[in-house]
């Protein structure tokens, strides 16, 4: 049944931990909304965490293996099965926004609303070639990293803004075309186009971060790159990895002026 709010649709979709269920909600909402058939709705407190199912295990950053290359089928898998948890997190991420911050402008339930339908979206793509190579979700474990920045954030808009998509989804912006090559060389096309999917959407989402986080800095009085520089070392706490995928960052407005002075340093010849 379609839930009578958003607000009430982004906490059933929190609440619920098929991801398969997860994705259908997401999209169910989604259409709801961009018809017109949703109120907004009264504020409701989200969970503290989204519901999860009982796999994959959860494992600290630190303990994950590296074994997502594209040139073996077992490399492809894991890194396929590692973006497929990147975005399951992205769809919870973005219902988690709508409902646990009020709006700061017109527009901003639209915005949260696409990034959330279009993440939906790639986990649901990435779900499918996964199938297609006789693995699933689940099969591997995955970190809690992304959680636990959202965790870290979840009192404030402005400090969620500056950290998730201007920070972890812009890095996704910097590690996706060299997945993308990767998986072109060993002949894995259909898995390269589904991550120019999540690439192309994704620079929109590092935009729409973006802008609000500007547009809330306004509201506040705040010069928007000191405060970005504020929060990132306040919340991020480590030096921006490079290299930056500059070109895709510029397109989402994103400038070197942000990031750069918190770049790790460039590697000497």
């Amino acid at each position: 049944m379609t839930p009578r709010t958003l607000i009430e649709g982004a906490i059933d979709i929190l609440r619920s931990a098929d991801p398969a269920g997860k994705i259908a909600l997401s999209h169910e909402v989604a259409r709801a909304w961009m018809s017109g058939a949703l109120p907004v709705g009264e504020p409701m407190a989200p969970p503290d965490r989204p519901a999860r199912p009982e796999r994959p295990q959860l494992l600290p950053p630190r303990e994950m293996l590296r074994r997502r290359k594209g040139g073996t089928e077992g490399g492809r898998i894991a890194l396929l099965h590692a973006v497929a948890h990147i975005e399951l997190n992205a769809v919870d991420l973005a219902w988690d926004l709508i409902a646990r911050f009020a709006a700061p402008g017109p527009g901003f339930y639209d915005d949260w609303v696409r990034v959330a339908d279009e993440e939906a979206t790639h986990h649901g793509l990435l779900a499918a070639r996964l199938a297609e190579y006789g693995a699933a979700y689940g099969d591997l474990p995955a970190h809690d990293g992304l959680w636990e920045t959202a965790q870290a954030t979840a009192h404030d808009l402005l400090a969620r803004l500056a950290v998730v998509p201007m920070v972890m989804e812009a890095r996704g912006l910097d590690v996706t075309l060299p997945m993308i090559e990767s998986l072109s060389r060993a002949g894995d096309h259909a898995s390269a186009d589904v991550l120019r999917v999540v690439y192309r959407d994704e620079i929109g989402h590092v935009e729409i971060g973006r802008r609000w986080f500007e547009d809330v800095c306004r509201q506040r009085d705040l010069v928007p790159v000191t405060a970005w520089h504020d929060l990132a070392r306040r919340h991020y706490r480590a030096l921006l990895k490079r290299p930056f995928n500059d070109a895709a960052r510029l397109a989402a407005g994103f400038d070197a002026a942000f990031y750069e002075p918190l770049a790790e340093q460039p590697a000497t010849a």
